[in-house]
């Protein structure tokens, strides 16, 4: 069985001469070669700053490029025509589609609604700092340009459970709004802030039946649309888990389809809040192990001084393996982002190694250490350069890290693996060693079978030639501050 390898195909400051839906189409073949299972596309739908918009800012679920709104009919990334050509190209190739879905609020409202609420305080969401009032805020949606078609459901103020400003006295702030539903915030999994039920522009009222109707609605919409085979669930410690299961379950029996679920929970402290999440929810969707991604960015700021044993400690990879999604970098870390937590050049590829040729996780690879990306934010011009390595870690991934895992995380700033192998994949088999110091080296074990053969370094930081003796074992080597991957020599 081939192993599962994400790319999460677009980054916060896409610039292309192409659009991403054309590039997506045009690199599809390139994509399967070097052994993607899966593409994680950005939000297709229209956000509040139309052709311009990230996608975040979702406006109209049913817009997928199609309509002239907000001052545009195509999204940033191209239109409807464009995303289905994609997606069928990637399906060509044996490539499963994952769609973003952004659940948790809704932006640039069409009309203002006169409502009643309450500020809270921003560091407390659960303590109100004013007394009944009432504000003009933007929370009814109406989508003037798609006129109804494929579905005529409007969104009001009784659809939100809060807002971030208010029209008439032209205020930014935290309000709670009062409807038929109470006066407060739903239950999420979050207890940040006292209660991280809102995170930015109109928050959904999952509480509101008709607001979960109208999104299941849209799910299998835009599956029989689109042909999706999976979903990346958006902050999800800001929505109640109990609609999210839901939805996950209704989609999965009205489409008929085992759709591949990855959650967003970012979270760089407590290994303890992901487990709990994945309890909440009967472990009905993968989760990214931003934890595992965290420890990355310590170990590369670190260097010699990070204990490299402790490196997959209180990771989901290493507390729930078969949930964990694996990543180095994503849009929100990647330099000027909010989350900023960009990994070191000389730290990623061992990072790479380790999601990639190891057992744990399923990894997800970050758009730009494929293509790299020039941009500018705030006046700062910023290069990104794709990774040398990892088209020979993705190849060795696809085609040799089967079989058995034995660890040897034994020395602080050296630790190493092999894997056995298997007999669906021939020569199949590895031996990984990395130091985070000095040169180093290891006496590992690969497996009997393997006596007499001779490994190579495929990524030719090292030229010896290691044999392997009777009992299976072979003495690797690595360059300092850097990772090799042995394989068998093939003469």
């Amino acid at each position: 069985m081939q192993n599962q390898t994400l790319i999460q195909y677009f980054h916060w400051y896409y610039n292309e001469s192409d659009n991403l839906w054309t590039k997506a189409k045009k690199e599809a073949a390139n994509l399967a070669a070097m052994g993607v299972t899966g593409v994680w596309l950005p939000p297709a739908y229209k956000g509040s700053n139309g052709g311009y918009s990230i996608g975040y800012d979702t406006y109209d679920l049913f817009d997928l490029g199609e309509f002239d709104q907000k001052n545009s009919i195509s999204t940033k990334y191209g239109n409807k025509e464009e995303y289905i050509n994609a997606i069928n190209e990637l399906h060509k190739n044996g490539i499963n589609v994952i769609a973003d879905t952004i659940f948790n609020h809704k932006a640039g409202g069409d009309e203002i609604e006169k409502i009643k609420v309450r500020k809270v305080n921003d560091e407390d969401r659960n303590e109100f700092i004013s007394e009944d009032m009432e504000i003009e805020a933007w929370t009814k949606f109406t989508f003037p340009g798609r006129a109804g078609a494929y579905s005529e459901f409007v969104w009001d103020h009784k659809c939100f459970s809060g807002v971030d400003y208010a029209e008439d006295i032209k205020e930014t702030a935290i309000y709670a709004i009062q409807n038929e539903y109470g006066e407060g915030w739903e239950d999420v999994p979050s207890h940040e802030l006292g209660n991280y039920d809102y995170l930015m522009f109109n928050d959904i009222d999952f509480r509101n039946i008709a607001v979960r109707e109208e999104l299941k609605r849209w799910g299998k919409w835009y599956f029989e649309n689109c042909n999706l085979d999976g979903f990346r669930l958006d902050a999800v410690k800001h929505i109640p888990a109990e609609f999210l299961v839901e939805w996950v379950e209704w989609m999965k029996a009205e489409c008929n389809k085992d759709f591949f679920i990855v959650s967003e929970n970012w979270n760089i402290e407590s290994v303890e809040e992901l487990e709990k999440y994945i309890e909440i929810t009967g472990g009905k969707t993968q989760l990214f192990d931003s934890l595992l991604h965290h420890n990355f960015y310590l170990a590369s700021k670190a260097g010699k001084e990070y204990d490299l044993n402790c490196i997959f400690e209180n990771t989901l990879a290493h507390r729930n393996p078969l949930l964990a999604v694996t990543f180095v970098d994503n849009h929100d870390s990647q330099p000027m982002q909010a989350l900023e937590s960009f990994i070191e050049y000389w730290f990623r590829p061992l990072a790479y190694g380790m999601i990639l040729l190891r057992e744990a996780g399923i990894p997800c690879v970050f758009y730009t250490d494929v293509y790299g990306a020039k941009y500018e934010d705030d006046g700062q011009q910023v290069e990104l350069i794709g990774l040398a390595e990892l088209p020979q870690l993705l190849k060795v991934r696809d085609n040799l890290a089967y079989g058995e895992q034995k660890d040897y995380l034994d020395h602080n700033n050296c630790i190493g693996w092999t894997r056995t192998g298997d007999e669906e994949h021939p020569n199949s088999g590895i031996a990984v060693l990395m130091s985070n110091g000095d040169e180093g080296f290891k006496k590992m074990e690969i497996g009997k079978h393997f006596t007499g053969k001779t490994f190579i370094d495929v990524l030719g930081k090292r030229n010896e030639e290691v044999f392997i003796d009777g009992d299976g074992y072979g003495e690797f080597f690595c360059e300092a501050g850097s990772i090799s991957v042995w394989v068998v020599k093939v003469y």
